[in-house]
C-alpha cells in the first residue's frame, strides 16, 4: 500500500512540474529531461542499481534547481542471483546545481522517499522492513558535448536502522554514480 502511495506522489509531482512548464505560455516545452541508470553503494554493504530521471528548466531558478526521481534496488545489484536481502528505494530528489551553465557542476540534493526490505521468510516478519528515507548528498556532475551527463555523489541517510528500530540494512553512508541521457531539451 505504501509503495503505491509513494509511486503516486512521485508521478503526481512529475505531472505538476510538467504542467507548470507549459501553463500560460505559447511554448509547449521549455526545459531539460534526462533519464538514465543509477549505481549506488551503501558503505560496507550492498550494491543497488536502478534508474533515475532528472528535470530542470529556466523557470526553476534559471536551471539551478533540478527535480529528480529514482528507483534503486539490490534486485539489480547484490541480490541478483544471490541470497542477499532484496531491498527497494523510491526517491524524490530536489537539488541545487552550482555553475549550471558550465560543463562541470557541483551540486547538493535532499532525497526523500520510501525504503522496503524483503526478508523473504516469515520468521523475519517481526523485524522492521520499511522506512521513510531522508538523506543529503553532494557531488559533481559533468555534461559532455554529446547528450550524456555523469554525476558522482556521496550522501548520508539521516534515519538509519539498527534492526530493532528501523531496517538493519539501511546504512548511513552511500555513494552514487548516475549516467544520464538527455531525452528532451529546449532552452
Amino acid at each position: 500500500m505504501k509503495k503505491k502511495f509513494v509511486l503516486s506522489i512521485l508521478f503526481i509531482t512529475c505531472v505538476l512540474c510538467l504542467h507548470a512548464q507549459t501553463s500560460g505560455t505559447k511554448e509547449s516545452w521549455i526545459g531539460e529531461l534526462k533519464g538514465g541508470i543509477r549505481i549506488q553503494k551503501a558503505q560496507k554493504l550492498y550494491w543497488e542499481n536502478g534508474f533515475a530521471f532528472d528535470f530542470t528548466s529556466p523557470r526553476l531558478a534559471d536551471r539551478s534547481i533540478h527535480l529528480g526521481v529514482s528507483y534503486v534496488t539490490t534486485r539489480l545489484g547484490s541480490a541478483m542471483g544471490t541470497n542477499a536481502i532484496k531491498q527497494d528505494n523510491f526517491l524524490f530528489s530536489p537539488g541545487y546545481f552550482f555553475r549550471h551553465h558550465k560543463q562541470l557542476q557541483p551540486f547538493t540534493r535532499l532525497n526523500m522517499g520510501y525504503f522496503h526490505a524483503d526478508y523473504e521468510y516469515a520468521i523475519f516478519d517481526v523485524l522492521p522492513n520499511k522506512a521513510f528515507l531522508f538523506s543529503l548528498d553532494a557531488g559533481l556532475s559533468y555534461e559532455f558535448k554529446m547528450p550524456i551527463t555523469i554525476s558522482l555523489s556521496a550522501g548520508y541517510n539521516l534515519n538509519t536502522g539498527t534492526g530493532t528500530a528501523g531496517p538493519g540494512t539501511l546504512y548511513p553512508v552511500f555513494y552514487q554514480m548516475s549516467i544520464f541521457y538527455t531525452i528532451l531539451k529546449k532552452r
